[in-house]
């Protein structure tokens, strides 16, 4: 970096050069690890089209690479919203239901309708995360106390679980298609994927716009509107874009169990509470935990690989409980 940038400025942008360079090393683990190795001097051979090790860098990997780095940053944002708008470091997109609507309304839709094209798959998952998100709010009440909307979100989700288990129980011939889904996995996932998840990102620039508001927003409601605030709007749009992110993320890879729990509490010690500072940090903590849960499942037991869900539950569960204790 260069030296004429002040001091104050060098320590800001610290921690996002630090995650830059993680990222980095992520792209070049999920390159060339894996059942089959590719040696870092292969990788700029790999390039030309009639390398050996070209259809399995640029037709496997890197797509997954790509997605795992869009859905980790478009659910450590949603968690992040979340978080912000209940006011309660327990939230999150999976902790409140949202995650489990959207799962449901996919399964629901894997079974009756095998042949579906993949393009309907992230409208269903909004539908079914947007009802989610509706019916905690109706349980819950405007005025719900955060700690009982974190508990009333849990009981809801795993409502909405059984009723996937249930899906699964009564329609058997469909059973294996919506388990691999279920999964959370980014197993043969590719480019057709991508076109899948980019249309979302065109809500990217509302973020800068949230930011400054939601900083408001944690000084408390009363606080907020005697400064002009209109928190109801704020936390619908807040909401409203947690859900279609985290919706359409499920809808590509399956659940991803606490990653948007886990990233944005990473985030918060790295770069402090502002949102405006927030924000990307849990996008690309978001991004680097799903790439690297990715890559664990491909290279623990290969040619096995184990789903990218499991890391990110067996890493958010114990930090959920954490959480708990600390805020009993």
């Amino acid at each position: 970096m260069s030296p004429s940038l002040p001091p104050s400025l060098r320590y800001s942008l610290r921690p996002y050069l630090w995650l830059t360079g993680l990222l980095g090393l992520s792209l070049l683990g999920s390159l060339s690890l894996g059942a089959v190795a590719v040696s870092p001097s292969a990788l700029w051979q790999a390039w030309a089209p009639d390398a050996a090790a070209h259809f399995t860098l640029l037709s496997l990997r890197l797509p997954r690479l790509l997605l795992a780095w869009l859905v980790g940053a478009m659910l450590g944002a949603a968690g992040c919203l979340c978080q912000a708008v209940v006011r309660n470091p327990l939230a999150a997109p999976d902790l409140l239901g949202v995650s489990h609507g959207a799962s449901l309304a996919v399964v629901l839709a894997l079974v009756v309708w095998p042949g579906l094209a993949p393009g309907w798959l992230p409208w269903l998952a909004l539908t079914g995360g947007l009802g989610a998100a509706g019916l905690l709010w109706w349980l819950s009440g405007p005025r719900c106390p955060p700690l009982r909307l974190a508990l009333t979100g849990v009981a809801l989700g795993t409502l909405l679980a059984s009723g996937v288990d249930l899906v699964l129980l009564t329609q058997p011939p469909q059973l294996n298609q919506a388990l691999l889904w279920l999964t959370g996995s980014l197993w043969g996932r590719g480019w057709e994927q991508l076109p899948l998840l980019l249309p979302w990102w065109s809500l990217l620039p509302l973020l800068p716009w949230l930011a400054s508001r939601l900083d408001l927003l944690m000084l408390g409601e009363e606080r907020a509107q005697g400064l002009g605030l209109p928190v109801a709007r704020l936390r619908g749009w807040a909401l409203l874009l947690a859900v279609v992110w985290c919706s359409a993320a499920v809808a590509v890879c399956g659940p991803l169990a606490f990653l948007g729990l886990v990233a944005p509490h990473l985030a918060r010690r790295l770069v402090g509470g502002r949102h405006v500072r927030l924000l990307p940090a849990a996008m690309l903590v978001g991004a680097l935990l799903l790439s690297l849960a990715d890559l664990l499942g491909r290279i623990l037991h290969p040619p096995l690989e184990l789903p990218a869900g499991l890391f990110t539950a067996l890493l958010g569960a114990p930090y959920f409980l954490y959480l708990l204790l600390r805020t009993r």
